[in-house]
């Protein structure tokens, strides 16, 4: 994190503040943590007028669909409320979303990224897959856009200095919950089937590391195609490399598939039922397979992965009384709960509109410089955000998620948690 303070901004956290104090009647879900500005009037922002444009990046297709598409009334619902907020506080300038469809495909994040800056937009939520921020990355800090991702984990995008923020963990934090679980299950023999793109090589080799340091040995490692359309060979010499451990003595509850992909998994899993004994090794997943629609709306995954109880961590939010709401709010227009990566976004834009109110500038730089000390008294729909010097989040705790069969049909469900603090993993 940038730690130094634009000069002339010190008074305009505290009217920030103030507005937080003076305001919480509308709903923003904040708490005021560290300092606490005189119960003063507002004065309204000057610098500041008309549309302030917002640059949204969300893979609204292809494979991160699922994740990507509650993202959208979540940051709706943030640029409502804010927008109510400037109105009542007097303020001359409103926000304004620009939601662009990257296809979770890192040259059309590119594509958009070049279009947003085109139009003058400087800040940017999204985009969610660290294959796009990595695409993205050298133009946005060559042409100083601010980037705030609700999601991407890669490792290797935790670089200092840069114009790339995530309030979401890296990988580092996730990658070694699969190996934890495997050791709490008894698994001596793990096998990686990851993504061949920045974000499946990271999480891979972080799984990896830890695995060997817990004793576990890795019989093998798979990686595979982004959206390919088929997997039915990579799964046949999967299933041959699992045969050969049994053989061997191995039994098969002893053996552990980590499968790090995201919607991909559907297509894995229906060439993965095929074989006897995949439905008897255990089956881990990553955040890029929580909540995964498709795994559910096709009966015949649903099917297995219910069986197997193929578990996903994911980065979980504090379930405050702000989040509860918000939730709320998605349920109503979606008809399905958001995955904890909406509520990140939300808070994104809320945080990005009070630095606009301190710095009274749309100014990438004057944004990052503030956004310390606005964190430092911010509480949001996914709790506290704490960033590390890379600007990345500091994790706490991840939940755990599979799918259960109810009424005669499948569904989602939080079933155990990772607690960050002290690996203690809890599972029903």
């Amino acid at each position: 994190m940038v730690k130094m303070i634009v000069k002339g901004v010190t008074k305009a956290i505290a009217i920030v503040v103030a507005i937080i104090t003076l305001l919480v009647g509308v709903g923003i879900g904040y708490v005021v943590a560290s300092y606490m500005a005189p119960a003063a009037p507002v004065t309204p922002t000057a610098g500041l007028t008309g549309e302030v444009p917002i640059g949204v990046l969300l893979p609204l297709s292809g494979p991160l669909a699922t994740l990507g598409e509650p993202n959208r009334p979540a940051l709706l619902i943030a640029a409502d409320e804010i927008n109510n907020l400037l109105a009542k506080s007097g303020a001359n300038w409103r926000i304004k979303l620009y939601i662009e469809d990257t296809e979770t495909k890192p040259e059309i994040a590119l594509e958009k990224l070049m279009s947003l800056h085109a139009k003058g937009i400087k800040v940017v939520i999204g985009p969610m897959g660290s294959g796009e921020v990595l695409k993205i990355k050298e133009y946005a800090d060559s042409n100083k856009i601010l980037i705030i991702s609700q999601s991407s984990t890669s490792p290797m995008l935790a670089i200092k200095g840069d114009y790339i923020y995530r309030f979401v963990p890296n990988d580092l934090y996730q990658g070694v919950i699969g190996p934890k679980f495997a050791k709490k299950l008894g698994v001596t023999h793990m096998f990686l089937v990851y993504l061949a793109n920045p974000w499946g090589d990271g999480l891979a080799e972080v799984s990896e590391k830890t695995a060997k340091e817990l004793g576990i040995t890795v019989s093998g490692k798979f990686r595979i195609a982004e959206g390919a359309t088929d997997y039915s060979a990579e799964v046949s010499s999967l299933a041959a490399e699992v045969n050969k451990l049994v053989e061997q003595g191995i039994p098969p509850e002893k053996i552990m598939i980590h499968i790090i992909t995201y919607g991909e998994a559907t297509t894995f899993m229906l060439s993965a039922r095929e074989y006897d004994v995949l439905w008897k090794v255990k089956w881990f997943g990553s955040d890029g397979t929580a909540y995964e629609g498709t795994l559910i709306d096709e009966v015949k995954t649903a099917e297995f992965a219910s069986s197997v109880r193929f578990v996903s961590p994911i980065f979980t939010p504090t379930k405050t009384a702000r989040y509860q709401e918000v939730m709320d709010k998605i349920v109503s227009q979606l008809g399905r709960t958001a995955p904890p990566y909406a509520f990140n976004a939300y808070d994104a834009l809320w945080v990005v509109a009070l630095c606009l109110m301190a710095t009274d500038k749309y100014d990438a730089d004057a944004i990052i410089a503030v956004m310390p000390s606005i964190l430092k008294n911010y509480y949001g729909a996914s709790g506290y955000i704490v960033l590390d010097e890379t600007g990345d989040r500091i994790a706490v705790d991840y939940e755990l998620t599979e799918i259960l069969a109810k009424d005669g049909r499948y569904e989602w469900a939080v079933t155990g948690m990772y607690y960050g603090t002290t690996g203690e993993i809890v599972w029903e």
